[in-house]
């Protein structure tokens, strides 16, 4: 590795620590790094022009989109996100591959004591696969978990509005 790979890892590194707090990094760093199956990678954020910003859904957080790189390839895309359970919110990170599809959501930190088993990989695995293109809709093609109707709903909505985000996003060749 060389001395300017070494240092945009730092310098994406240390951006990044300011931005989320450890224990998130941590699970953010953990999953990117068995999803793509690589120890070294950056996350570079993707700045997005103000006015494109006004164009996307308002659950979009314009800070939370990265690119991920290694070395010597760009493997895809993370967001990192909150949405709203009962009474709190919960932290959760979808993965794309280049193509903008899906290919990892996971639920960092759940804050409630009921309805944590969206958290669950086999819930979670239905969102992989999907694009920019795809419309989630609960109890049709997301399933429905009792006693976590409210988290469900919210993390199905915000899977929407962010492949909806996704899209316009490549359609301005942001992405």
């Amino acid at each position: 590795m060389n001395f300017k790979s070494v240092l945009v890892i730092i310098v994406s590194a240390l951006a990044l620590s300011f931005g989320l707090p450890k224990n998130i990094q941590k699970k953010v760093d953990a999953t990117i790094k068995k999803t793509f199956n690589t120890e070294q990678f950056s996350l570079q954020q993707i700045d997005i022009p103000s006015e494109i910003i006004k164009s996307l859904p308002t659950s979009f957080r314009a800070k939370s989109l990265y690119k991920i790189k290694t070395e010597d390839d760009f493997l895809g895309y993370a967001y990192i996100s909150k949405a709203a359970s009962k009474t709190d919110e919960f932290d959760y990170l979808v993965l794309f591959d280049k193509d903008l599809i899906i290919v990892k959501s996971k639920v960092l930190i759940y804050r409630e004591d009921y309805g944590g088993e969206i958290g669950s990989k086999r819930w979670l695995k239905q969102f992989i696969g999907k694009t920019k293109n795809d419309e989630l809709v609960y109890g049709d093609n997301i399933a429905a978990i009792s006693g976590a109707t409210i988290s469900v709903k919210s993390m199905t909505l915000a899977i929407n509005k962010l492949l909806q985000s996704i899209k316009i996003l490549h359609n301005k060749n942001i992405i």
